[in-house]
C-alpha cells in the first residue's frame, strides 16, 4: 500500500475517533468540524471547475441555496422525507445548472465570472423576495434528519454523516481525475484548440465539470438546512461565494484535499479573528476580512499553488502501477487501399478581412504517402493545416477526406472520422505524466464517462489506453519516460511525445507541424524512421517541416507555398530543380 493510501485510512480513522476523544464542553469544536465538512464538499466542486476546467465562478453559494431550500420548503410544506429531498433538490440543481451552463459557459475571459456574480446576486435577492419562502426572514423549524431510527439532532450526531459525504466525495473525485472524463476535463483548461483535435467536445465537458460543482454545492446545502434546522438567504450571498473560492485558492485550487485545508484553516481563522481583532482594534468590525484580503494577495504572490502544494511535495510521487500488460489490445481503424485518395483539397480559401491567408490552394494526399508541404515563414502552411482539421472555416473552397466533406465539420467530428495532428507550438498538459498526455490521444477510443470514472467501473478501458499509450511511447523511443511529467520534458521529447499522442488516435490521417524542430541529429533520424515505418503500414502523413535536408530525404512529393499560393507540386528532385524555389525559399545560386 502506498504512502498515500495509508495517509488517507489514517486520515478516515482520526476522523472517526474525533468524536469520542472531544470531551463535551468541547462541543464547539465538533461543530466547527462539521461547518468544515459542509464547506469542504462545495470548494471540492471549485477544484473540479476552476483547478481542473479552468472556470472561474463566484456563484457556488447560490447552488448551495438551492440545495438548502429545496429541502426546507419541501420537508415542511409538503412532509417530504428528507431522504427524497435530498435527490429532488439535486434534480432541481442540475435543471438550473443546466440552463446557466448553457448561457453563461459560452462566455470567456472575464465575461464568464461576471456573469456568474449576476446570477448569484440575482438568486440571492430571489430568495429574499418570495414570500413562499420566508422572504429575508427564512424558514424555521426544519426537521432533524432520522438515520435508521436514530435522530441526528446533535454536532456529534451530525458529525458521521457529513464526513462520511466528504470522504466519499474526495475519492470519487480522485477516482474521476484519474479516467478518461477527468483527462479530457484537464484538457480544456489551456484552451479548446488542443481538446477538440483529440476529439473531446469542449463544451459539453465544461458543462458536466460546472453540474458536478453544483450537485456538490446542492449537496452541502441539503446537510446545512437539516443541521441549522433554518434557512434564510444570508448564507447564500456573494460574499460566501467569494469566500468558497478563497477557501478553493488557499488550499490549492489544483489539489482535491485541498479543499480540506482551505475550508479549514479559513474557518478557523475567521472564528478566532472575530474574537481577536476587535479586542486589538478596540470596538467591533468585519476585520478578518482585511486579514484574508492580505492573505490571498501574499498566497497569489508567493503560493500560488495553495498550501496543499506543500504537503504533496513532502509525499512520495504517485507513479501509476503498469497493469495493463494482459490489456487486449484497442480496436483498430480499417486502413484505405495504398495509393487511395486520402485528403483532397479544391480551391481552398480563407481570408482574414482584406488578408488572403490561403489563396485557392489544391493537392492531395493518398494512402502511404508522405506529402511535404514547406514555404517560407508567413507562406499559410500552418493556416492550411488549420483548415484541414476544421479549426477554421475556409472562406471558400472544399476539403474531403476518403470522398466525405469536411471543410464544413468542428475539429472533433473531423478527428472522429480519423484526422490527428501535432501543433507548431506544443499544446500538452503539463502537470499530467507523458503517459497520460498520450492516452489524451486515444480519448475516441474509449466510452467510459464520468459516472463509471467515479465509482471505478472503467478499469479494464483504462488499461486497455494506457496500454496504447506506452506502445506508441515505445514506438518513438520515449518508453523509459512515460512516467515523467510532461512539463519536464526537453522541447524536442515535447514534440514526440505530441507525436505519439495523435498516433494514439489510431489515425488515418497525420498532420504533423514542424515536428522536428527541437530535435538532435539523432532524435530527427528515429522520427524519419517512425514515419517510413507508418507509411508502410498504410498510414498517410502531411508534413510541415523546416528542416529541408528532413523533407528532401523523406517526403514522396512536395507543395511548396509562397504568400498563401501553390507554387509548385512535385516530387523531391523536381522542387529542388525549380528555379522559383530557388528564389523564393532555398536561395538563388550567384
Amino acid at each position: 500500500m502506498s504512502l498515500r493510501r495509508i495517509s488517507l485510512v489514517v486520515f478516515v480513522v482520526i476522523l472517526a475517533l474525533v468524536p469520542v476523544v472531544t470531551p463535551e464542553y468541547k462541543e464547539f469544536w465538533i461543530t466547527q468540524a462539521n461547518y468544515i465538512g459542509l464547506y469542504t464538499l462545495v470548494v471540492f466542486g471549485l477544484v473540479l471547475l476552476t483547478g481542473v476546467a479552468g472556470l472561474t465562478s463566484f456563484g457556488q453559494a447560490a447552488f448551495v441555496g438551492l440545495g438548502a431550500y429545496s429541502a426546507a420548503y419541501l420537508t415542511l410544506t409538503y412532509g417530504v422525507s428528507p431522504w427524497l429531498t435530498v435527490w429532488i433538490g439535486l434534480a432541481f440543481t442540475a435543471v438550473a445548472a443546466l440552463v446557466l451552463a448553457w448561457v453563461t459557459l459560452r462566455m470567456s475571459g472575464h465575461y464568464l465570472p461576471l456573469a456568474t456574480i449576476a446570477w448569484g446576486l440575482s438568486l440571492f435577492y430571489l430568495l429574499g423576495n418570495l414570500d413562499f419562502l420566508g422572504k429575508y426572514d427564512g424558514l424555521l423549524g426544519i426537521p432533524a434528519l432520522n438515520f435508521f431510527g436514530k435522530v441526528l439532532n446533535t454536532g456529534r450526531s451530525y458529525f458521521y454523516l457529513i464526513w462520511t459525504l466528504v470522504v466519499l466525495a474526495a475519492v470519487a473525485m480522485t477516482h474521476l481525475l484519474d479516467s478518461r472524463a477527468g483527462r479530457a476535463m484537464r484538457a480544456v483548461k489551456g484552451g479548446s484548440t488542443m481538446a477538440e483535435a483529440m476529439g473531446v467536445d469542449t463544451f459539453r465537458v465544461k458543462v458536466t465539470a460546472f453540474v458536478l460543482a453544483a450537485l456538490l454545492a446542492s449537496v452541502s446545502g441539503w446537510l446545512f438546512a437539516h443541521f441549522q434546522r433554518t434557512v434564510n438567504p444570508s448564507p447564500f450571498g456573494l460574499n460566501m461565494g467569494i469566500e468558497y473560492l478563497f477557501m478553493a485558492v488557499l488550499g490549492g485550487i489544483g489539489y482535491v484535499w485541498g479543499a480540506l485545508i482551505g475550508a479549514g484553516v479559513v474557518q478557523i481563522l475567521k472564528d478566532q479573528l472575530q474574537v481577536l481583532l476587535p479586542k486589538l482594534m478596540g470596538n467591533s468590525g468585519n476585520y478578518e476580512i482585511i486579514v484574508f484580503g492580505v492573505l490571498l494577495v501574499l498566497m497569489l504572490q508567493y503560493a500560488r499553488d495553495g498550501l496543499w502544494s506543500f504537503v504533496d511535495a513532502l509525499l512520495p510521487r504517485l507513479r501509476r502501477k503498469v497493469d495493463w500488460a494482459e490489456a487486449p489490445p484497442l480496436p483498430a481503424r480499417p486502413r484505405p487501399a495504398h495509393g487511395e485518395v486520402v485528403l483532397d483539397v479544391r480551391d481552398a480559401r480563407k481570408e482574414f478581412g482584406g488578408l488572403v491567408a490561403v489563396n485557392d490552394v489544391s493537392f492531395q494526399v493518398k494512402a502511404g504517402e508522405i506529402l511535404g508541404l514547406i514555404g517560407p515563414n508567413g507562406a499559410g502552411k500552418s493556416t492550411t493545416f488549420n483548415l484541414v482539421t476544421g479549426v477554421l472555416p475556409a472562406t471558400s473552397g472544399q476539403v474531403t477526406l476518403l470522398g466525405r466533406r469536411i471543410d464544413s465539420l468542428a475539429s472533433r467530428k473531423i478527428a472522429r472520422l480519423g484526422v490527428a495532428r501535432t501543433f507548431q507550438h506544443v499544446k500538452m498538459i503539463p502537470g499530467m505524466t507523458v503517459l497520460e498526455n498520450v492516452a489524451l490521444g486515444a480519448h475516441l477510443r474509449g466510452r467510459h464517462g464520468v459516472p463509471a470514472a467515479m465509482l471505478r467501473l472503467d478499469r479494464a478501458e483504462e488499461r486497455g489506453l494506457m496500454k496504447e499509450a506506452e506502445r506508441q511511447l515505445q514506438r518513438i523511443g520515449m518508453g523509459e519516460l512515460m512516467h515523467e511529467q510532461a512539463g519536464n520534458l526537453a522541447l524536442g521529447q515535447q514534440r514526440l511525445m505530441e507525436i505519439a499522442r495523435a498516433l494514439a488516435a489510431d489515425p488515418i490521417l497525420l498532420l504533423l507541424d514542424e515536428p522536428a524542430a527541437g530535435l538532435r541529429l539523432k532524435e530527427k533520424e528515429g522520427l524519419a524512421d517512425v514515419m517510413r515505418q507508418l507509411r508502410g503500414e498504410g498510414l498517410s502523413i502531411l508534413l510541415v517541416e523546416h528542416d529541408m535536408d528532413l523533407v528532401m530525404g523523406l517526403v514522396d512529393r512536395v507543395v511548396v507555398m509562397e504568400f498563401g499560393t501553390k507554387l509548385i507540386e512535385g516530387t523531391p528532385d523536381e522542387v529542388q530543380a525549380s528555379p522559383a524555389v530557388r528564389a523564393a525559399y532555398l536561395g538563388t545560386e550567384h
